[in-house]
């Protein structure tokens, strides 16, 4: 392992990455395929969601960043400066967004579906696992919080696909 210290910027584009990935493509993912959209079709939405959202998170995060550590220095800081955080951004968030779509290669129907929201619950909780470690804080309140707020982000995304379906 190299020598160089992972600082809260890298953990904050870390978990934002994997948090934001998991939840908007798994929430998108189910409410199309709710509603018995082609498997296809789903990992064809799902990957164009996952490439854009990783480039767009990424841009935010070395722009954000940047115009913070200037606010910080009360001077103009070169974008290089806040590379490292983006690129941890888009790799966390391209990354993640797969997770969501490997069981639509793998298994049909409402199998997949369930497969894409149980492997992305797990993702969630195995991150607030890992995050709560990082940060020395109780891991297990902190997996369960990922967890639980991201079901109920992924239930959004059923319900508006189910909505908009029914119209």
């Amino acid at each position: 392992m190299n020598n160089r210290r992972v600082t809260a910027d890298h953990l904050r584009n870390f978990v934002f990455g994997v948090e934001d990935s998991l939840v908007s493509t798994v929430g998108l993912v189910s409410g199309i395929a709710i509603v018995g959209t082609p498997a296809s079709s789903i990992i064809l939405t799902g990957t164009v969601l996952i490439f854009v959202e990783a480039f767009s998170m990424s841009v935010g995060s070395l722009l954000s960043d940047n115009s913070a550590k200037e606010f910080e220095e009360r001077a103009d800081v070169p974008l290089r400066a806040s590379l490292g955080s983006s690129l941890i951004m888009f790799a966390s968030y391209f990354l993640a967004g797969y997770v969501v779509l490997l069981p639509y290669l793998f298994v049909s129907g409402m199998s997949a579906l369930v497969w894409s929201i149980g492997v992305s619950l797990v993702a969630l909780f195995v991150l607030g696992l890992f995050s709560g470690r990082v940060a020395s804080i109780n891991p297990i309140k902190k997996a369960f919080t990922m967890a639980v707020i991201g079901g109920i982000a992924i239930g959004v995304g059923m319900l508006v696909g189910t909505l908009v379906a029914s119209l």
